[in-house]
């Protein structure tokens, strides 16, 4: 034997941290020696490319055995023919022969922080080398002396399979043959801190176990995609000036089978997929579908950030998911979560016996409200690990954008915190410098790789240019979520109508500000949880009045300048509050209203994406007119919105009184008859058929701005949109319907 007794006391201990100086071929005065460690051996015996046989020795009876044979460095073509203790036999390579697979400069890049795509590099990889199948393995542990990837394939022994170290990066590396897809493994580390030893799942795994088993598992993500034509159009248009009406999902409880389970990613496929394209939705916004252990963190606390979690199944899965998404023109955005992760022990907390991924002082390392850790964006190779996973999820998934979870808490050092409970950043600020950093390279490298891919913030404050570019100064977001919106019409719908007037401003203060962001108008899941009820529950008044106001909130919302985005359930009234842990009430739809509450979704939808006024000019004061948003009084606001075509306008007049407001007179820019496109009222949606006959003509009264004015009757609790007929053919409809004599009943133009 020529191993020191040192050596191989540390060995067989699981201590030695360059099991590559021991293992594998070696070369000595006398020839090459090899070496194996196999403690589930009976007899190994080591044939060369030539076709010699060596019998090797057993030297130590734990399972390391050892050949020495003639000549040079034998590459790694030998094998070892082991009988193992079961008496089966099989020819095994050797992954002490393989060189490292990582060049000096994807290690340099990493260390910068410039590694794009570096899970290309990092986790596990199915690869041929040399002819021969295997996994290349890889992770970040500079703190760590020794690494190991340990799976049921070396019966979990750290020894068998101790990784190199490339003490440049601290990435360890390894490249185990004969295994494949499916296997499962985590990284066994020992650190050089304190004596610290654990089992970690892969940062950079493709797919985990699911909970509450948490290895992670080698995964393949070869899939033949069929969206070309949507990715190629998603490239080449411009986001903001089309429309976007977005249906905010979780999976887990959209819709569950007869027996109460998870549909999985392909049955969601098409049931959901086949109603969000019934709904006339164009986006499905997922709640975090990155691997979680806790199904009550709705998966906001990320254990696997590269791995779709497999509660619904595979990552081909999930990707057959998004593929279908988008052969039925849906985009697809996740809901991403690079603010914090929970403190787990077999993910990235304390990954390498340092607060690696985290800051360990908790003043800036632990978020006082979720009880997680906070990112180190100050470090490159943390830094790298985010953006490198969204870049994953827009190429690798051809996901179409990124909702960016609680940017507050990340761009503000004392969010949440008193004074003394963060530390001031160099300059004396609040502001946290590395994650601004971040999120800008973030966005800059996003929409430089993935053209007409979105990102949105969910950002609360009045932090300036959330979603201007960083040229000017912004963070680079494409949009914004209101919240303000969000919160103060919520607030207003909760009032009695009797007391609205003393709130008028809360329906109206948005467009004091509503053009300086890119914004989002939601209704999303942070509105039906945690006590708050649900959006039916939220209304003021009776039953009756309280599917009104719904109608008119959802009209309210479709006709204001912003992208769209309503809560899964909201759609159809559901009376619970939501929760994680049960279907969605489907049943209520078999009610008329809240039938009748879903076809007036499903319609304004419908008119949105027909109307270039309610979408082309979002962001800016010419595709919005108040008419009057100064009649408290009344609680009626009236407004137009303008299309490219300033000639193509509609008009929107809201009654938020339950009281009809009968010769309520609103002035107009053109002279004519005004169509009632939609009326929130009519009884297609469980309203009291208030309305105006199908359309008004205008009248030469000057009112408000302009020489021509309309008479109308505005319904209770509801929303009109109207528009100029412009068609000999319209009018002449127009004129045949004022014939039937029938002004009490609405019927909407919806061709």
């Amino acid at each position: 034997m020529t191993l020191h007794p040192d050596a191989l006391a540390a060995f067989l201990s699981g201590d030695h941290g360059a099991p590559f100086t021991l293992l594998g071929p070696h070369p000595t005065d006398d020839g090459l020696v090899v070496r194996l460690f196999r403690p589930d051996a009976g007899a190994v015996t080591l044939v060369l490319s030539s076709g010699e046989r060596v019998e090797m020795t057993c030297i130590d009876p734990v399972g390391l055995y050892e050949a020495t044979v003639p000549g040079e460095w034998p590459g790694s073509q030998y094998v070892f023919d082991v009988t193992w203790r079961n008496d089966k036999r099989a020819l095994v390579h050797d992954p002490y022969a393989y060189p490292p697979l990582l060049s000096d400069y994807d290690l340099y890049l990493f260390g910068e922080g410039r590694l794009l795509y570096s899970y290309d590099k990092l986790g596990a990889h199915p690869r041929e080398v040399d002819g021969v199948r295997g996994v290349n393995f890889a992770v970040w542990a500079p703190n760590a002396y020794q690494v190991s990837v340990i799976g049921p394939f070396n019966q979990w022994d750290s020894r068998v399979h101790g990784m190199r170290q490339h003490e440049s990066s601290g990435i360890w590396e390894i490249f185990v043959p004969e295994i494949g897809p499916g296997e499962i493994y985590r990284y066994a580390i020992r650190s050089r801190n304190g004596g610290y030893r654990v089992e970690k799942s892969d940062p950079y795994g493709f797919t985990a176990e699911r909970r509450p088993s948490t290895a992670s598992i080698v995964a393949d993500l070869t899939y033949t995609w069929e969206d070309e034509t949507w990715m190629q159009a998603r490239a080449e248009r411009p986001l903001l000036n089309q429309p976007m009406s977005i249906y905010e999902v979780h999976l887990g409880s959209w819709r569950r089978n007869d027996k109460g389970e998870w549909l999985s990613y392909r049955e969601l496929a098409h049931a959901l997929v086949d109603y969000a394209v019934d709904m006339g939705y164009t986006h499905l916004e997922l709640m975090p579908i990155a691997e979680h252990p806790l199904d009550a963190s709705w998966g906001y606390q990320i254990t696997g950030y590269y791995a779709p979690t497999s509660r619904f199944g595979s990552p081909t899965d999930f990707m057959y998911f998004v593929d279908v998404c988008h052969q039925h023109n849906i985009g697809v955005i996740l809901d991403w979560v690079p603010a914090h992760f929970p403190k787990d022990g077999h993910a990235l907390s304390y990954f390498d016996g340092t607060h690696l991924y985290e800051h360990a002082d908790p003043r800036q390392g632990e978020h006082p409200d979720w009880g997680t850790y906070i990112f180190n964006y100050d470090r490159n190779e943390v830094r790298n690990f985010l953006v490198s996973n969204a870049l994953y999820w827009l190429k690798e998934y051809h996901i179409d954008g990124l909702r960016v979870d609680a940017v507050s808490s990340m761009i503000y050092l004392d969010f949440s915190r008193e004074q003394g409970q963060w530390i001031p950043n160099p300059y004396g600020g609040n502001e946290n410098l590395g994650a601004i950093a971040f999120l800008r390279e973030m966005n800059e490298i996003i929409h430089r790789e993935f053209p007409g891919a979105v990102t949105i913030a969910e950002e609360s404050t009045a932090w300036p240019m959330v979603s201007r570019p960083i040229y000017l100064g912004g963070l680079g977001f494409t949009l914004k979520w209101n919240m303000g919106w969000m919160h103060d019409t919520l607030h207003y719908m909760a009032t009695d109508p009797v007391y609205r007037r003393y709130a008028h401003s809360e329906v109206t203060f948005s467009l004091a500000y509503a053009f300086s962001e890119n914004f989002v108008l939601a209704l999303s899941h942070d509105e039906v949880v945690h006590g708050k009820g649900s959006l039916m529950g939220k209304m003021a008044g009776d039953v009756w009045q309280k599917f009104a106001s719904l109608r008119l909130l959802y009209g309210y919302q479709h006709t204001h300048p912003g992208k769209k985005l309503l809560f899964m359930g909201q759609e159809f009234g559901q009376w619970r509050e939501w929760s994680e842990d049960r279907s969605l009430e489907w049943e209520l739809t078999d009610w008329p209203l809240h039938r009748q509450l879903r076809n007036w979704v499903r319609d304004l939808n419908s008119l949105y994406q027909r109307e270039p006024s309610l979408y082309e000019h979002d962001f800016d004061w010419s595709g919005f007119r108040w008419v009057e948003p100064n009649d408290a009084d009344q609680s009626v606001l009236s407004y137009i919105r303008y299309a490219n075509d300033t000639d193509d306008f509609l008009l929107v007049v809201c009654n938020f009184t339950p009281v009809v407001r009968h010769g309520y007179r609103v002035g107009v820019p053109l002279a004519g008859r005004y169509h009632e496109l939609m009326n929130s009222d009519s009884g297609l949606y469980g309203g009291s058929n208030v309305g105006n006959g199908g359309g008004v003509v205008t009248e030469p009264a000057r009112w408000h701005a302009w020489d021509q004015s309309v008479l109308l009757t505005i319904p209770p609790l509801g929303v009109l949109i109207l528009k100029l007929d412009t068609s000999a053919a319209l009018e002449a409809a127009a004129q045949a319907e004022a014939e039937t004599d029938d002004a009490a009943v609405f019927l909407p133009a919806l061709a």
